[in-house]
Parts: C-alpha cells; structure tokens; sequence
C-alpha cells in the first residue's frame, strides 16, 4: 500500500488541479442570474434530505466499524487534500463498476459494492480521492440535479425534454469535462501514476490485470486517437455524447499529460493555491477554457475539427474583408 508515501497538501485549492474546460463550464453556469439559488432551493432542501434517506434507508453507512477499510482511506484522503469534514460516504450493493456524489450543502459519496469487492487499497483510494475532488470542486450540486433530470421519466412529456434536452447536453458534457478533473485530485491524493492507470484499464476490461498491459493499454489510447476518418469522427462523437464518463483511453491519455505537465509537479513541489486565496475570476475561467477547446481544435488531425477550423477562419477572414469594405465606403463618404 502507497497511501502512507504521499505527502499532505496543506490548504490546497481545487483551483490547482482542475481541467480548464471543467471550470469554464462552471463558471458560465454560475454566471446565469438566480440559476444557483433556484438549484439550491429545489435541490438543497426536502429532496436532498429525500436522496439522503434513499441511502440510509437502503445502503450502509461508512463508520469505523461498517466497513472501516473505506472509513480508513477516506480519512487519509481527507487528510492529504486537507479537506474538512471529512464526507459521509454510503456502500450501495450494486454490480455496477461506479461511484457518485449527490447532495448540496452536506455532499456524500456512494461507493457500488462491485467496486469495493474489484479494486486493490491504492485503487480504492484513487476511486475514494476522485469522489472527494469531486466535492472540493463543488460538482456535487449539478451532478445532483443531471441525476435528478435523468431519473426523472419524462417520455409521456414530449415538450418538457424538448425543453430540457439543450439543459441535459449542455450538463453533460460539463460533467464529462468535470471527471477529467477528478482524476487530477485523484493523482495528487495517491501521487502514484502506476495505480490510477490500473484502476482505468480496470474500468475497461475487468478485474484480471494480469491479463491485461499498461503500455499495450496505452498505445490502444493512441490507436483511438489516429481513427481520424469523417466517419470515424461522426461516430466518436455520437458514442461520447451518450457517456456519463470520458471513455477510458481518453482519460488516460488527459492524465498521462497532466503527470508530464509542470502543473502536476509543481503542486507537489508546494506551489499551488490556497483556499480562500484564489486569484483567477470567472471571465478567466472561461478565456482559459475557451483557449484549451480551440487549441483542440487547432492542434488535431481531426477532419471534423479541421473543418471547423477551415470554417471559423473562412468566416472569419470574410468578417475581416466586410469591415474593411464597411470602412473605405465609409471613408469615401467623408472625402
């Protein structure tokens, strides 16, 4: 077990770790007026003690004596990323290979059985740290109300998911977004590369690692990555788009570079933010995301995302030329 080698992050701010995209999606949606309190009000009263009570009424409760080897890495979690309290967590008995946080002002974390009984101490702590991420960032809340959303039944409501659908795109692709930050916390919580990539080869092929190899695992990642035929973009990005969870090869490779980055090594190294002592503004958020989707864009093979960008500069040079023509004209006039 590793967990006793990683370092304590004193004070750490979310902020340090978290995806570009991720935070720029919150950011928007923390800029729509009223939209956090309506949330909060309709989430954050009787339903989340409704969804609260689901679990106690039909899950265990994590304490020191019902499953205490989750209890044990949880605290340690909570202690590396210096998070106060440390979350309630519920074992669900589900065979479902998943985990989830739900709640507004108390979050708590659900772990499916089939996860405790499949992942060593080191892989349960990483899956533990990624929940907790998870609620530093304040995911939590939106990831409540797109469960809510979803679980709701709303075929005999034509109109209502018309209504919805733009809502429940738009909230899922943050939350797909938000996962890639949640393996970051994961990393800096465990501070050991080799388990994190186990733990996502096991949300892909099952249990037995010895059947299974990392460096094969990762140039599967880049042999995804090369299929950059039009239809092979068509069907990424309609096999995406009904994904709760980035697919495995992708959070791979976004977590194999961020261990490469100077990011990652830096907050080890002590330098990062601390809570309560944030600089960034939302505006920031959202230029930094906006800047990491159209380097993306700019820097892939892609044939979708090339054409985007052939489009985006065709456009682009044509609103160039008609405010050129829109001057001179102008200019004319004034001679």
């Amino acid at each position: 077990m590793l967990m006793h080698r990683a370092r304590k992050l004193p004070g750490i701010s979310p902020t340090a770790w978290e995806h570009p995209a991720d935070r720029a999606a919150l950011s928007l949606l923390h800029q729509v007026p009223g939209l956090d309190e309506m949330v909060r009000m309709l989430v954050g009263g009787t339903t989340e003690r409704g969804i609260r009570l689901l679990h106690v009424s039909s899950a265990v409760k994590v304490t020191d004596t019902q499953f205490p080897r989750v209890k044990h890495i949880l605290d340690r979690v909570a202690d590396i990323l210096d998070w106060s309290p440390v979350p309630t967590a519920f074992v669900s008995n589900s065979p479902f290979f998943n985990a989830g946080v739900y709640g507004v002002k108390e979050p708590f974390i659900v772990f499916n059985s089939a996860i405790l009984r499949s992942l060593s101490d080191d892989e349960l702590y990483c899956v533990t740290a990624h929940e907790v991420g998870h609620i530093m960032s304040g995911h939590a809340l939106y990831k409540t109300v797109l469960w809510m959303l979803m679980s709701f039944s709303l075929a005999a409501l034509p109109i209502a998911r018309l209504l919805l659908q733009p809502l429940l795109l738009a909230l899922g692709e943050w939350d797909r977004k938000s996962e890639l930050t949640a393996d970051r916390a994961a990393l800096l919580a465990l501070q050991s590369e080799q388990e994190n990539y186990a733990l996502l080869m096991k949300m892909a092929g099952g249990d037995d690692l010895t059947q299974m190899d990392i460096n094969e695992f990762f140039r599967q990642a880049l042999e995804y990555d090369e299929q950059k035929s039009i239809l092979d973009s068509v069907f990424k990005l309609l096999n995406t788009a009904r994904q709760s969870h980035p697919f495995p090869v992708i959070r791979l490779k976004e977590l194999r570079t961020w261990a490469a980055s100077g990011e990652y090594k830096a907050i080890l190294d002590g330098n990062y933010p601390r809570r309560g002592a944030e600089t960034g503004t939302a505006r920031e958020d959202v230029r930094k995301g906006y800047e990491y989707y159209r380097g993306t864009v700019r820097d892939s093979d892609d044939p979708l995302s090339k054409a985007a960008r052939a489009v985006g500069e065709s456009l682009s040079k044509a609103a160039e030329g008609l405010k050129d023509t829109l001057r001179d004209r102008f200019k004319d006039r004034q001679d």
